[in-house]
């Protein structure tokens, strides 16, 4: 039997560790810095949510061993692709569509998040806990954005930043936790009661 290639696998873990951690610094940014112009701001998060978005439509087609991290990410990452062309568009008029929308996709994302750490529970891996306390945070922040407390700008980019950089620590624990890359892993080959894999190896 002709085995899978874990290019696209690799390709699609790398590529989320990657993005989360741009995410992470655009989030650290925003903080230090609130004071953004629109523009710019449209313009930075239009090309990551557009790049990410790519990054999480390939991570589902890529069929990773136990099919925990990607497994809602088809229909995520097309939006979030979506959002991000809107975005970049017209970024002078994106401060009040960037808020909102981000506070949704990030309550989304948690609550996806939250049920692959249940998922991850039942798996038997034992970092399911750092998932579902990391989609915990990431949401409240989402709410936050959606009931956009205060009315100055600079205090919604602060709290957009401090989401961002929830939204990539809860993806990074994603990407490590549960996309285990297997050389010789045979298609679709897979005891769904398997519970007999051990986690303390190496990860690729």
């Amino acid at each position: 039997m002709k085995m899978r290639r874990i290019a696209p696998m690799r390709i699609a873990k790398i590529g989320y560790v990657v993005m989360s951690l741009i995410f992470c610094v655009l989030g650290t940014g925003l903080i230090l810095h609130a004071d953004i112009g629109t523009k710019m701001l449209g313009t930075l998060l239009g090309i990551a949510m557009i790049v990410f978005g790519i990054v999480k439509i390939i991570g589902y087609f890529s069929k990773d061993l136990f099919r925990l991290a990607f497994q809602y990410d088809l229909e995520f990452g097309s939006i979030l692709a979506v959002l991000g062309i809107a975005v970049l568009v017209h970024p002078i008029h994106a401060i009040h569509l960037i808020v909102i929308a981000m506070g949704v996709l990030i309550m989304a994302d948690a609550f996806f998040k939250a049920r692959i750490a249940k998922d991850s529970k039942e798996f038997g891996i034992p970092d399911w806990w750092f998932i579902f306390g990391g989609a915990i945070v990431a949401g409240l922040l989402g709410l936050l954005l959606m009931l956009r407390p205060g009315n100055s700008a600079e205090t919604l980019i602060t709290l957009l930043g401090a989401a961002l950089v929830a939204e990539g620590i809860l993806n990074l624990a994603v990407a490590i936790c549960t996309v285990k890359i297997v050389k010789n892993q045979f298609p679709d080959n897979i005891d769904p009661d398997l519970e007999d894999i051990s986690w303390k190896g190496e990860r690729k």
